[in-house]
Order: C-alpha cells, then structure tokens, then sequence
C-alpha cells in the first residue's frame, strides 16, 4: 500500500534545561509572563512532523511519499531522506526561505516549550494526489501547512482515499467548524489527550459527536499507552517498556509510523496500536526524533516480549 505523510520537514533544535518550568512561573502573574530559560546547551536535529513519521516508516521497511516544503538550506536534509531510503517526489523547494526550525526546550519533567519558525513551511507543497490510487492508498495529515491539510483532505474525501487526521500544533490555527469539516470523512482522528480536550472543546463536540465524523479516535496518554475509541467502545493499549527515557521529544511521530505500519499489514487497530506504542518507545530511548534505529526482526521481537504474538 502506498504511504502518503503530509507535514513539516524542520531543523530541531534542541535544549535542555536542569530545572523544572512550574519552579520559575508564578501562577498568579501570567498575565505579565517574562522569564528566561538557561540550558545546558543546544543540538541540532532533523525532524518535522512528515520527516519524523517518514523516517521511523522507513525502518519498518515502507517507502512513504513525503509532501511538504523545504527551504534553500535542504542539502543535508535531502542527504538523509535518500540515505533512508525515502523518496524526494512529494518535497517542494522553496529557496527564498529556509527550512522550518523547532525550538524545543524539554524540563527535568519532561515538560516542553517549542518555539517555532515555519520557514518553507508557510508555502503550500501542492503534490498532486489525483494520481493516487484510492484502493491502495493511505494518507495521514499531520502538522503543517494548513492550506495543504485543508487541500488533501478535500481530494481525500473527492477520491475515496482513506485519510487520518493529525491536527497536533495546527490546532490553534483552526477555527471549530473549520476544524470539524476538516475531520470530516477521515478514518481516524490522533492526538494527545490534551490536544483532544483542545479539539472538543473548539468543535463543542464530545467524543461521540467526533465519532459521527470520523470512525477511530485514537489518544496518546504518555507513559500510559494509548486509547483507542470506537463508538462506545473504548480499548487501552498500554505503552511498552523502555529502557530509559532519555528525550519525548518525537515519539508520537514514532506512534504514527507504527500504527500506519499496523494499519497497511491489516492488522487490526488494537495491534497495530501496539505496534504503535513498540515504536514509540524506540525514539524515547533516543536524543533526538530520528535517532533511533532497529530491523524489523529487532521490532517484532521487541513486540512479543511486550505483547505476545500479533
């Protein structure tokens, strides 16, 4: 099945700082917010939503086209893509820009703040998914360019492409109704359990009513695992072991990748959501959002000593 990945290729740049951000916000002075952040020092990572999804698919032996924009300064980036093996032909270079840039800083508590420069990202990638073959096809919509997200969910739902909705950082862009008619037609819906609060509450729709849109929510819960929900049905996936946590920072992108790669095996959602978490758990272990590495053979293994047999 071919593997579509819309989103944002980005520079990460990475910080860490020693404390905690709660210790250094005053609750009651938010209003008047002015703090400053001293970290250990800076890494610099190539990451994106659509690059972090894509590589970790790679891994797992799939080739997804990767659609989204790339400033002048894409050499390495390029360099990497071809070096994993994921094709070029979706990525449109913008040179009067340079690539999107992530500023992360992660606390003591795994808590992040993210500056962000869109960059290339502000122009739209325009890949032409009117070639696709709506049978053998699959698409997930992650963060980026926002007239692309509205654009191919449209040729999704004109094609009968299966298509997944990622909103994560776009959501404070959207308008509700904008967001709903987005989600609309979709086979699922995957988000963090805050960015779903976020989500219901700018639709004014409980989960049910988001269920009339699309067929699947999936929720990421952290050290939690996953829940998946399905009409009134709700199945919690448990996260699987790590050997140490070392950076959060990209594995709900791993998640993806594993739950696509569930999803194009026919696997069903309950596996393939344990195959997600297996993934996941590979880039905690990591500094860095496509760091990690494995086989296939390393991958299922890892699965049975969590899980059992798929």
């Amino acid at each position: 099945m071919n593997i579509f990945v819309s989103g944002s290729l980005a520079y990460d740049r990475i910080m860490d700082f020693p404390g905690r951000f709660s210790d250094h916000i005053l609750p009651d002075k938010i209003h008047v917010l002015n703090v400053c952040f001293t970290v250990n020092g800076m890494v610099e990572k190539f990451g994106g939503t659509a690059g972090n999804i894509a590589y970790s698919l790679s891994l797992l032996d799939e080739r997804p086209v990767v659609l989204a924009t790339i400033g002048r300064d894409y050499q390495r980036y390029m360099e990497w893509l071809e070096k994993n093996h994921i094709p070029l032909n979706g990525i449109k270079i913008i040179d009067e820009e340079f690539t999107a840039g992530a500023y992360i800083t992660t606390d003591r508590a795994d808590n992040q703040i993210t500056g962000f420069n869109p960059g290339a990202m502000k122009h739209r990638s325009g890949f032409d998914l009117d070639k696709a073959a709506p049978d053998d096809s699959i698409v997930i919509i992650a963060p980026g360019n926002l007239d692309d997200m509205i654009d191919y969910a449209n040729t999704c739902r004109r094609k009968g492409i299966y298509f997944i909705c990622d909103p994560g950082q776009s959501i404070t862009a959207w308008d509700g109704n904008s967001l709903a008619k987005w989600i609309e037609g979709s086979i699922m819906l995957i988000s963090n359990d805050y960015e779903l609060e976020m989500v219901m509450k700018m639709t004014g729709m409980d989960k049910k009513g988001l269920l009339r849109l699309t067929k699947t929510i999936v929720t990421t819960i952290g050290e939690k695992g996953s829940l998946i929900s399905i009409s009134d049905d709700d199945m919690r996936v448990p996260a699987a072991e790590t050997h140490a946590v070392v950076d959060p920072t990209g594995a709900g992108d791993a998640y993806r990748a594993g739950l696509l790669k569930g999803l194009v095996m026919k696997k069903d959602i309950v596996t393939a959501a344990k195959m997600a978490s297996v993934a996941a758990a590979y880039a905690v272990e990591k500094y860095g959002t496509q760091e990690h590495y494995y086989t296939c053979k390393d991958f299922m293994e890892r699965y049975r000593s969590n899980f059992g047999e798929p």
